[in-house]
């Protein structure tokens, strides 16, 4: 069984889930569906991923009570002005096909327009309307989580950001923590990267009688993080989700930490100075 954190606002979200992104279409809506069948119940999509509908559709054809899963989906860059912004999530809305989307984030902060303010704001009222039920961010650093809390008051549940072994992301974890905030982690396996082929991950795997991708997931749910791997294979999506019967020691989890990088980004997507379309 899937455990659960509890967000801020008092809703309870899986510490596992599934990414969707490039599952497009009929094939990848059934994809989704059987992830959705196997025990997933959070789904992470985004405007910018033009699947929602795909998204929707798997949700739809589950057989899973809607209110048991957590459909996300993102604010492109683009939609930054507010009515843009309102817009586009009532947008996305209806490209689900669903009644609400559970939980709304800011895909960057694209800090060069400087109007992620604007942004939230109107994910704030989107969420006072019915649209969606919790809202946060990704990719965003302290300060620019700071200046939504000084200029509206309200901090997001979620910061969902690039962490995996060559990326631990530990100042941003302990930001997000002290202002319990939740933080996700995208390409939690790093896109593939030599991380999962690291000896001391190897041996620790080993130690645990488990795969490299489980190793490397269960010390980002033992870190406080909460990972969306993507997997469109039935086995894999069995085995990244099978985290829950088995703990790391701390000294496993400390060794596994020791291999972050300065330069560890995959793709340099710094949000500093990133630009989303």
């Amino acid at each position: 069984m899937t455990e659960h954190y509890v967000l801020s606002d008092g809703f309870q979200i899986p510490k596992v889930g599934l990414g969707t992104y490039q599952l497009k279409g009929v094939d990848g809506s059934r994809r989704i569906e059987q992830a959705l069948n196997v025990g997933y119940r959070l789904l992470d999509s985004a405007f910018n991923y033009e699947n929602e509908g795909t998204v929707g559709r798997a949700i739809r054809n589950s057989g899973v009570p809607r209110d048991q899963i957590t459909f996300t989906s993102k604010l492109a860059g683009r939609h930054h002005d507010y009515q843009l912004a309102f817009e586009a999530i009532e947008e996305s809305v209806m490209r689900s096909g669903l009644d609400y989307i559970d939980l709304y984030l800011i895909h960057w902060p694209n800090p060069k327009e400087n109007k992620y303010v604007e942004a939230w704001r109107a994910l704030i009222d989107a969420q006072r309307a019915g649209l969606v039920r919790s809202i946060g961010v990704c990719n965003f650093l302290p300060e620019h989580i700071q200046r939504l809390e000084d200029e509206t008051g309200i901090l997001p549940v979620i910061n969902q950001v690039e962490l995996h072994p060559y990326f631990n992301q530990a100042n941003q974890l302990e930001f997000d923590q002290e202002n319990k905030i939740i933080t996700q982690a995208w390409s939690p396996l790093g896109r593939q990267n030599a991380s999962l082929n690291e000896a001391i991950i190897t041996e620790i795997s080993k130690r645990h009688n488990r795969s490299n991708a489980q190793i490397v997931l269960r010390w980002l749910l033992q870190l406080g993080a909460l990972p969306i791997p993507k997997s469109g294979h039935i086995l894999r999506q069995i085995e990244n989700l099978s985290l829950f019967d088995f703990n790391l020691s701390t000294e496993e989890v400390a060794l596994m930490s020791t291999l972050t990088r300065e330069d560890g980004r995959n793709k340099d997507q710094n949000p500093a100075v990133y630009q989303e379309f």
